[in-house]
C-alpha cells in the first residue's frame, strides 16, 4: 500500500484495499479539509500537551521552533519541508472551505484522537479527553481567524510562501503628556509603619488527592484516586502532599491558611490564581467552579476581614489558558467564569472594579489612600491562548485601559501596585514589549509588579529602553503553594512602605515561607509551616529595589555559592539532583534580566560570547503554561 499523501512528517495511506478497488473520497475537497481539520485539532491538542511536559528552561525562541524542537522528544516528525507551497495553500484553502461544509466537531475530534493515541502523545484515556475539551474551541478559533492560507503558509513552509502577520508587531499609544524626571523612591523614615502583604499563588487545589496512590504513574498528574497504587517497593503519596507531578489535597491548603497568624499580621492579601489542579484533560465547568467556591469560602474563614484581591490565573477556565477576548458572545464566552468570580469576591472589591471583572478579567481599585492596585488578566497575553489567534493586537483594549489607569495615577500623584498571573517576560513578544514600553514610561508611578505562575522563586527586571543598561523596575515572581513538580508547598509576604501620607508603597524586603514534606509526612508528625528565606538577609542587598536585583545577578555570575543558595531558594528548598552548571547558570541567569519576551540584547552584558540566537527569554517549564 503507497502512501497517498504526507504532511508535518506524517503520511496518510488509503484504506487497505481501497485504493485497488478504485475508492474515491465522495468529494475529495471534503475530504483533504477533513484532513485538514484534523491537522488544526492535532495541532491544537498537542500544544494542549504541552502544558502537561515538564521541560527544562531552555532559550526563548519562536513557537515554530519550540515545536520543532520538542515533537522528535516524543517521536513525532515535525517539519513541513515535504509540503510544496502550492500544496500548502491548497491545503489551507480546502480547510476554511471544509469547515462551512462539515458541521460534525465529534467526528473530526474523533480523528484526532485515535492520531494522539498513534503517536503516543499521551496515555489514551488523556488523548481521548483533552482533544474532546478542545474540538469546539478549536473549530471555532479557526473559523473567526483572519489567518488566510497564504499567512498560515508563511508560518509553516516558510517567508517564501507567504507573509505571517497574525502575531506581528502592534503598539499601543502613550499620551502626549512628557514623563517626569525619574525620582528615586525615598527610604521610608525611622519609624514609618511597614505594611505585611501576603502573596498566595498557584494553590492548585486536587479533589481527588489520595493519600498513598501512586506519585509516579503515567499521567501528567499523580498521587490521584485514577493513579492507582505504587509497587510494592516504592512509597505512596504523604498524607500532607508529594515530591512529584502532585498537587495538593484540600487539608494542606487549609493547613497553610490556618498556620499562617505566625507570618502576619497582614494589612492585605494579593492572591494571583491558578486555584484546580493539573488535571485539566478532565475539567470540566463544574469542576472549575466548584474549586473557586470552595477555596474562596476557606480564604475567607482564615483571613477574615482581611482585604483579598485576586487575579485570574491561566488554569481557572476550562479548557485550559481558553480565555476569549470580550467580543466572543455565547457559549464560547468567559462569562461563566467571570461572573462566578465577580459573586465570589464581591465581598472583597467595590462595584466599579467588578464591572470590568465581569467584562474582562481585570480591575482597578483603591486599597488605601495614595495606592492604586491593578489586577491585570494576563491570559490575553499568553502564548497559549488559541483565541488571540484570531486578533492577538491588545486583546479586550487592556493594555490601553492600563495606560489610562496608570496616567490618571501619575496625574493625582498616587502610587501604583500591579498584580497578574503570568509574568511579562512569558508573554507574546508585541504584548509584553508594550507592557515594558508602559512600565518604563510610568516607572515614577509603579511602586511594585507581582506575579507567579512559574511555581518558582525568582524575579524579572525592567531596564530603559535607550541603552537597556539602568535597572528601573523589577516583577516579583513568588513561588507556588501547591508541590508541582518536586517541590516544597510555600507562600510569599513582601513588606511595603506602609499606610502613611508621603509612602512611596515600594517593597522593603520580602520573605518565604515552606511546608518541609519530609518532615511533615514523616510518622507522628504534623505540619510545620517555617519560614525558609528573608530576601535581603539572605542575599546581602542594601535595598530591594531593581539596581540591587541587578547588581545580585551579576554577584551570581561569579559567585558560584551565592548562585547555588539562590538555585536552592529558588525550589523552595528542594533542588533537583542534577546541579545547575554551565549553560543551566547563565540561562537562569538571563532569565532574571528578562521581563521583555525574545530581547536577546538584555543578556549580552552578562554573557557577551553565550553561542545562543536568543538568551532574553526562557520558556522555564512548559508544564505551567
Amino acid at each position: 500500500m503507497q502512501p497517498h499523501w504526507g504532511f508535518c512528517g506524517w503520511t496518510w495511506w488509503d484504506p487497505p484495499g481501497e485504493q485497488a478497488r478504485g475508492w474515491r473520497p465522495p468529494t475529495m475537497r471534503k475530504a483533504r479539509a477533513l484532513r485538514g481539520i484534523w491537522m488544526v485539532l492535532t495541532l491544537g491538542s498537542f500544544l494542549a500537551l504541552c502544558c502537561l511536559v515538564e521541560a527544562r528552561p531552555e532559550p526563548g525562541r519562536g513557537d515554530l521552533q519550540i515545536l520543532q524542537s520538542i515533537l522528535p522528544g516524543l517521536g513525532v516528525e515535525f517539519g513541513f519541508h515535504n509540503v510544496s507551497c502550492s500544496v500548502c495553500k491548497a491545503l489551507f484553502t480546502a480547510i476554511d472551505i471544509g469547515l462551512e461544509l462539515e458541521p460534525n466537531v465529534a467526528r473530526v475530534g474523533f480523528v484526532a484522537t485515535i492520531v494522539c493515541k498513534q503517536l503516543n502523545l499521551a496515555p489514551p484515556n488523556i488523548c481521548q479527553s483533552i482533544i474532546k475539551l478542545y474540538e469546539r474551541d478549536m473549530v471555532e478559533i479557526w473559523t473567526r481567524s483572519v489567518l488566510s492560507p497564504s499567512e498560515a503558509c508563511g508560518l509553516l513552509v516558510g517567508s517564501s510562501c507567504g507573509h505571517w502577520d497574525i502575531l506581528s508587531a502592534w503598539n499601543i499609544s502613550l499620551p502626549a503628556v512628557p514623563k517626569p524626571p525619574y525620582k528615586p523612591p525615598a527610604p521610608p523614615a525611622p519609624g514609618a509603619p511597614v505594611s505585611r502583604v501576603l502573596f498566595l499563588t498557584d494553590l492548585h487545589w486536587d479533589h481527588d488527592y489520595m493519600e498513598g496512590a501512586n506519585p509516579a504513574c503515567p499521567d501528567p498528574l499523580c498521587c490521584r484516586k485514577s493513579s492507582g497504587l505504587p509497587p510494592s517497593s516504592q512509597s505512596g503519596a504523604g498524607y500532607w502532599g508529594e515530591y512529584s507531578k502532585c498537587d495538593l489535597p484540600l487539608r494542606t491548603l487549609e493547613s497553610l491558611l490556618a498556620g499562617i497568624g505566625p507570618a502576619g499580621p497582614f494589612d492585605m492579601v494579593y492572591w494571583t490564581g491558578d486555584i484546580p489542579a493539573h488535571d485539566v484533560w478532565s475539567q470540566t465547568r463544574h469542576d472549575q467552579l466548584r474549586a473557586l467556591t470552595t477555596i474562596t469560602t476557606l480564604v475567607k474563614k482564615y483571613l477574615g476581614p482581611v482585604p483579598v484581591y485576586p487575579a485570574v490565573g491561566n488554569h481557572e477556565s476550562t479548557p485550559v489558558n481558553s480565555f476569549p477576548p470580550p467580543y466572543i458572545h455565547g457559549n464560547h464566552s468567559s462569562s461563566w467564569l467571570y461572573d462566578a468570580m465577580a459573586t465570589a469576591w464581591e465581598s472583597w472589591l467595590p462595584r466599579r472594579a467588578l464591572h470590568t471583572l465581569r467584562n474582562g478579567g481585570f480591575y482597578s481599585l483603591w486599597p488605601r489612600p495614595g495606592l492604586r492596585l491593578i489586577s491585570l488578566n494576563m491570559n490575553f497575553c499568553s502564548r497559549e491562548n488559541f483565541w488571540l489567534l484570531i486578533n492577538s493586537t491588545d486583546p479586550a483594549g487592556q493594555l490601553q485601559w492600563l495606560v489610562r489607569e496608570l496616567q490618571a495615577a501619575e496625574d493625582r500623584g498616587e502610587k501604583v501596585h500591579i498584580i497578574g498571573h503570568i509574568p511579562p517576560g512569558h508573554c507574546l513578544k508585541s504584548w509584553s514589549w508594550n507592557y515594558y514600553r508602559i512600565v518604563g514610561r510610568y516607572e515614577n508611578t509603579i511602586a511594585g509588579q507581582f506575579f507567579g505562575h512559574t511555581h518558582v522563586d525568582e524575579f524579572e527586571l525592567f531596564y530603559d529602553e535607550e541603552t537597556l543598561s539602568r535597572p528601573l523596575a523589577v516583577a516579583f515572581l513568588a513561588p507556588s503553594a501547591t508541590t508541582y513538580v518536586n517541590l516544597n508547598p510555600g507562600y510569599r509576604v513582601y513588606l511595603i512602605d506602609g499606610n502613611y501620607p508621603e509612602s512611596s508603597h515600594v517593597v522593603l524586603d520580602h520573605e518565604t515561607y515552606i511546608l518541609n514534606l519530609t518532615l511533615a509526612n514523616a510518622p507522628g508528625a504534623t505540619p510545620q509551616w517555617e519560614l525558609l528565606y528573608r530576601a535581603r538577609e539572605t542575599y546581602g542587598l542594601p535595598n530591594v529595589l531593581p539596581a540591587a536585583w541587578h547588581d545580585l545577578v551579576y554577584r551570581m555570575r561569579g559567585n558560584i555559592g551565592l548562585f547555588q543558595t539562590f538555585w536552592y531558594l529558588y525550589h523552595k528548598g528542594h533542588p533537583p539532583v542534577e546541579p545547575c552548571e554551565g549553560a543551566c547558570h547563565l540561562a537562569t541567569l538571563c532569565a532574571l534580566l528578562s521581563a521583555r519576551s525574545d530581547s536577546p540584547a538584555l543578556c549580552r552584558h552578562l554573557v557577551p560570547d553565550l553561542p545562543l540566537p536568543h538568551t532574553g527569554t526562557l520558556w522555564q517549564r512548559l508544564v505551567f503554561c
